[in-house]
C-alpha cells in the first residue's frame, strides 16, 4: 500500500509537461501562452536571415532592386515611395523612369531594360495605370520575364475596384493601398523577403 501511495504522488515526468505545452496558445491563458513562447524559443535554434547587403550577395547581380511601373499622373505618390525605399537601412536601388531613363533612348528599350535589370517590379495600379498602354506593356514584360516567381511582381491597387484588377495578375496577391505608410512598409517587406530568399537559393546551389 505504501509503494502504491508513493506512485500516486510521484511528480509527472517532463515529457507530460512538454505535451501540455504543445496545445495551441489560443486555448491557454495569457500566462501559459507566454511560457509556451519562451520554451519554444529555447528549444528551437534561431535561423538567422541572410545579409542581403553582403558584398557577395546575388542582389548585386542586377542594377536595381525595384522597378516601379506607374502612370504619369501618379508621379508624386511614386516619388514618395521611392524616397521611402531608398531611405531604408537596406538602401534599395529603385528605377524611376522619369529620373533614370537615358535621354534619347527608345521608350520600349528603356522599359525592357528596366524590367530585366531589376529584381522586383512594383505595379502601381490606379485608374491612370489601367488606361496607359505603356504601363500594360511593362506589366506584360515583367510577367514574361518571370511568370511564376513569388515576390517579384508586386501589384499595388489604389483607387481601383477589385473587379478591375487586371486579369493577367489574378494568380498574384496584391496590396490594397488605404493607408500609404502601411502599404509602403508592406512593399518594403516583400522586397526584403524576395532578396533574402534569393540569397538562400544561391547558397543552396553553391553547397
Amino acid at each position: 500500500a505504501g509503494w502504491f501511495r508513493r506512485l500516486l504522488h510521484k511528480p509527472k515526468p517532463s515529457s507530460a509537461e512538454s505535451l501540455k505545452s504543445s496545445h495551441s496558445s489560443s486555448s491557454l491563458p495569457s500566462s501559459s501562452s507566454s511560457s509556451v513562447k519562451s520554451s519554444s524559443s529555447i528549444s528551437l535554434s534561431p535561423v538567422s536571415a541572410p545579409d542581403i547587403s553582403a558584398s557577395d550577395s546575388p542582389r548585386w547581380d542586377k542594377s536595381y532592386d525595384v522597378c516601379i511601373c506607374h502612370s504619369e499622373e501618379d508621379v508624386e505618390l511614386v516619388e514618395e515611395l521611392v524616397s521611402y525605399l531608398e531611405g531604408q537601412p537596406e538602401s534599395f536601388r529603385c528605377f524611376l523612369q522619369l529620373r533614370d531613363a537615358v535621354a534619347g533612348s527608345a521608350v520600349v528599350t528603356e522599359l525592357c531594360d528596366a524590367v530585366q535589370n531589376s529584381h522586383c517590379w512594383v505595379m502601381l495600379i490606379t485608374p491612370g495605370f489601367l488606361q496607359d498602354p505603356w504601363c500594360r506593356y511593362q506589366m506584360h514584360q515583367a510577367l514574361a520575364e518571370a511568370p511564376m516567381a513569388n515576390g517579384r511582381t508586386i501589384p499595388v491597387l489604389k483607387d481601383v475596384d477589385r473587379k478591375d484588377y487586371p486579369r493577367e495578375l489574378w494568380n498574384i496577391y496584391y496590396i490594397y493601398m488605404v493607408l500609404k505608410e502601411k502599404s509602403f512598409r508592406q512593399i518594403r517587406d516583400t522586397v526584403v523577403r524576395y532578396l533574402q530568399e534569393l540569397c538562400r537559393s544561391s547558397t543552396r546551389r553553391m553547397e
